[in-house]
């Protein structure tokens, strides 16, 4: 993925993490052989996204770690991440890995007054030593500290440790605890860091989104806005929504929409190869119908195609489409077609834009239709809407992934306006419209644009059948009927369907 920050003078040595994203914000992980703070409150992820970087390092790296933690067992920590695919017990068999738990007793800190990190030292240098350890965490350094009431001897002990570990050669994550108007409670931290990364778990109108920023990284260049970033069941993912740079290729390859006079109305060809289409109208003129089309002929090319659909179901839209003689099942049975269905409002807009990432980086589909994309207008403004499409987009035409995207239009007489606002990043726009003339409404189609091509300007009347969606010519007069007696069941037998 092209990033749009420039090229850095200096090579700083970096440790990658393996966290897709992350790599790519940091320009190629975290500093190597030195301490980092990650910090975030409770439940934001710090100690699953510390964890993420031992774990691949010991495993896609071939650098052992070792874990000191100061809250939970070896035991509570392995049960914690095992439904991540993360197996603890066998990298410490193994002598990839080491796990120790030291237990800070604040009340002994004050009732004697006394502390000293030697014995902290000790127990962690034989550790690294064992498993060879290239990497260290820290979980967290507030339980460390809790009892050290003396600010001084605390910021003193702060700096020991920090440059302790400088010294042992490792690459350092420590977790820390946000504080009040501060990045951790001490205050201290992240100024004796090279790199401080912040974690968010914000919740707005009911709807939670985590977001990642790396604050600070000496000696390296690095984005600096927020991300989004997930966890789910295959670990942590940031998505650098912000780091592409208008890089794409653009390909002369051209993709048929599955319905012959709507190819031949873009120059007899189709769509570009990588090109965002954008097929808009009002409630009932089509639009599933057209999208499945696109999807039915991707598929009987070999092609793997993705669906998102925030409106209906699978199920529910595999039995509409049969209705109209499109069988998609077929396709989910061979593995070429897949479905993903989600209600907008179960997410922030960041989520669904990082989920979609995600869905579209493991099913590496090279068509993907989007129905309704207005939908995603109930859990945030149409600026949020566009920037969070506008990512999507960008990503997809990075990717060369040929995209339809289902927009309803706010109604018959704003037909060519969508309520998202994305009409200016589409290459190809189709406008789907009812009229109601004789007592029958009357589907039609056209082209409103279609960059890189010469295209038809004609209105276009269409009908749905139990044979598919058919284009009536030029003349309206197709297969014999006059257009009033026309009657959508009598295409079929006209057409030799």
């Amino acid at each position: 993925m092209p990033s749009q920050l420039p090229p850095p003078v200096h090579q700083l040595p970096k440790a990658l993490t393996g966290i897709r994203g992350f790599d790519e914000i940091t320009r190629g992980g975290l500093p190597r052989g030195r301490p980092t703070l990650v910090c975030g409150g409770p439940g934001s992820g710090k100690t699953l996204l510390a964890l993420t970087f031992l774990v691949n390092g010991a495993v896609l790296f071939d650098e052992p770690g070792v874990l000191l933690t100061f809250e939970e067992s070896a035991e509570e920590m392995a049960d914690d991440v095992a439904s991540l695919g993360f197996d603890l017990p066998g990298l410490i068999a193994a002598k990839k890995m080491a796990v120790d738990y030291v237990r800070v007793e604040r009340s002994e800190i004050e009732e004697t007054g006394e502390y000293d990190l030697e014995g902290l030292f000790v127990r962690l240098a034989h550790a690294i030593r064992t498993v060879g350890a290239k990497r260290v965490v820290l979980d967290t350094i507030e339980s460390l500290f809790a009892g050290l009431k003396n600010e001084t001897i605390l910021r003193s002990e702060l700096r020991r440790l920090f440059r302790w570990l400088k010294d042992q050669g490792v690459t350092a994550v420590i977790t820390g605890e946000r504080g009040e108007g501060l990045l951790t409670r001490q205050g201290l931290e992240e100024y004796v860091s090279d790199a401080v990364i912040l974690l968010d778990h914000r919740v707005h109108d009911q709807v939670s989104t985590r977001r990642l920023r790396v604050v600070k990284y000496r000696g390296s260049y690095h984005g600096t806005n927020e991300y989004p970033f997930l966890i789910n069941a295959d670990g942590v993912s940031v998505l650098p929504v912000s780091s592409l740079a208008l890089q794409h290729h653009a390909p002369l390859e051209r993709v048929s929409s599955g319905i012959a006079p709507l190819d031949d109305m873009l120059s007899g060809k189709g769509f570009y190869r990588g090109s965002t289409i954008l097929v808009s109208g009002t409630a009932g003129t089509g639009k599933t119908s057209l999208s499945a089309h696109f999807l039915d002929a991707a598929c009987r090319r070999g092609e793997r195609c993705l669906c998102f659909l925030f409106e209906e179901s699978p199920q529910q839209l595999l039995r509409n489409m049969r209705s109209i003689g499109i069988d998609l099942e077929p396709w989910v049975a061979a593995g070429l077609l897949q479905f993903h269905a989600d209600r907008p409002s179960r997410y922030g807009l960041e989520t669904h834009l990082a989920t979609m990432h995600h869905v579209v980086a493991e099913f590496k589909p090279s068509v993907i239709v989007i129905d309704p994309v207005t939908n995603l207008m109930t859990v945030g403004t149409s600026a949020d809407v566009q920037a969070m499409l506008t990512r999507i987009i960008d990503h997809l035409k990075t990717e060369n992934i040929t995209a339809m995207l289902a927009s309803l239009a706010p109604g018959q007489n704003a037909i060519e306006r969508t309520e998202t606002t994305i009409s200016s990043l589409m290459d190809t726009w189709i406008v789907l419209a009812n009229e109601a003339v004789g007592g029958r409404h009357r589907r039609g189609l056209y082209v409103l644009k279609s960059r890189g091509m010469a295209h038809s300007n004609e209105l276009r009347e269409f009908v749905l059948t139990d044979h598919g969606l058919h284009v009536l010519d030029e003349t309206g007069v197709p297969y014999g009927p006059s257009r009033v007696d026309y009657r959508p069941e009598e295409v079929g037998q006209h057409a030799g369907v």
